[in-house]
């Protein structure tokens, strides 16, 4: 996405799941019973496949036309194709490494790159721009619980401003990750959000300023 003049860009396509997109996950085919995730061990990560049969501790699994044996504790059941692209892990049926990888690359894949997982906010770096930082995007988290917008820096730094602002205690949000993972251009967004809200707006008498 490059710069440009103008009213600033619709940011819903790079932060809600649209009706086409859900339709779209949808129609993928699903077997409740036998739909697993095994491991990939040529190149890491899980592939889908569909148990073709058990033998005790032993399961039989296609996976791409070709059918392979894994031990029972490898395969991990697969979520209804309804939670893909989740806004929440949290909200996912089964919650094991597969199903949580999976929601996170589909979501990165259809270019939204925040995700929740209970109390903390997943960011992965898209390492290109996103019109997602800008003040009409701003707009639609202030004064907003977390719940009520989708996923966003702007909701955790919303949400921890609401709290100073409620209580009068200091509130800290922690950004940690690996190195290119993002922290500085998150921690940056989050100290623009602070400075934006902070100075829309005439404070009114006897009203603590963020500066104050």
């Amino acid at each position: 996405i490059k710069k440009c003049t103008g009213p600033d860009p619709d940011p819903s396509p790079w932060l809600c799941v649209s009706a086409e997109l859900k339709a779209k996950l949808k129609s993928k085919p699903y077997d409740p019973k036998k739909s697993v995730w095994v491991p990939n061990k040529a190149d890491g990560g899980y592939l889908e496949g569909l148990i073709e049969s058990k033998d005790g501790a032993k399961v039989s699994v296609n996976v791409k036309g070709e059918v392979k044996v894994y031990k029972e504790d490898q395969v991990q059941q697969v979520n209804p194709p309804k939670f893909d692209c989740s806004n929440d892990m949290a909200d996912l049926t089964y919650l094991g490494d597969a199903c949580v990888l999976w929601n996170s690359v589909i979501r990165y894949v259809n270019e939204l790159i925040y995700t929740y997982s209970g109390l903390f906010c997943i960011a992965i770096n898209p390492y290109k721009r996103f019109p997602i930082y800008t003040l009409r995007t701003m707009e639609l988290y202030v004064a907003k619980r977390r719940q009520e917008c989708p996923p966003h820096i702007f909701a955790v730094a919303e949400c921890a401003y609401q709290g100073m602002m409620n209580t009068g205690n200091n509130q800290s949000i922690l950004i940690t990750g690996e190195s290119g993972a993002g922290k500085t251009e998150n921690t940056k967004k989050v100290i623009s959000y602070f400075a934006t809200i902070c100075s829309s707006g005439k404070k009114k008498e006897g009203e603590a300023s963020l500066e104050d």
